[in-house]
């Protein structure tokens, strides 16, 4: 029997779906928005010696709002660089990653599982826990340590020397009360 003009009730499990994904690159969209030029952070007219150690902790400050998306790519091509010697370590890491976007970064609405709903908080020190405990049976941990060590050092200095004068305050004003009002 077909009836004609009637709104359905339910939509159909792929559009859900459909929906999520457009979502989920929504948001990766957005995130990867606020990366900086690659000309701009280096930028050889802007690299300069700090005058003082509170100079250089200001910098640091400054250059890690303004350029945070483009420091976490930096981090991340280092720590994927550093396990291309470990096969099994990067297939972990790709899973790990995956399993951190999908579950906790690209998540807009809250998890339910068995109708139970499920803190942000839980996930995070599930997904924590379970990066740690796969990373050690991969044997990588020292690697994936040194490499984020290399990583936190590189964005370190880069963030030390490079002068923020020529950053716009406007923007990063909106930039961190954009962050505040996403997350709350």
């Amino acid at each position: 029997m077909t009836t004609y003009g009637t709104i359905p009730t339910s939509t159909p499990p792929g559009i859900t779906n459909l929906e999520y994904i457009s979502r989920a690159k929504e948001r990766l969209k957005s995130g990867f928005g606020t990366r900086r030029g690659w000309k701009e952070m280096f930028n050889l007219h802007s690299i300069g010696f700090p005058r003082t150690f509170g100079d250089a902790i200001g910098r640091v400050r400054t250059n890690l709002a303004y350029f945070r998306v483009n420091y976490a790519v930096v981090v991340l091509l280092i720590l994927f660089l550093s396990l291309l010697w470990h096969p099994i370590s990067l297939i972990v890491f790709v899973v790990m990653m995956t399993a951190w976007l999908f579950l906790y970064f690209l998540r807009d609405e809250p998890m339910v599982v068995f109708g139970r709903t499920i803190d942000d908080r839980v996930v995070l020190i599930l997904l924590s826990i379970l990066t740690i405990v796969f990373l050690l049976l991969t044997h990588a941990t020292a690697n994936v340590l040194i490499s984020l060590l290399i990583g936190a050092v590189i964005v370190l200095i880069h963030g030390a020397l490079r002068k923020p004068d020529d950053l716009s305050t406007d923007e990063e004003s909106a930039l961190f009360s954009g962050v505040a009002s996403s997350s709350s």
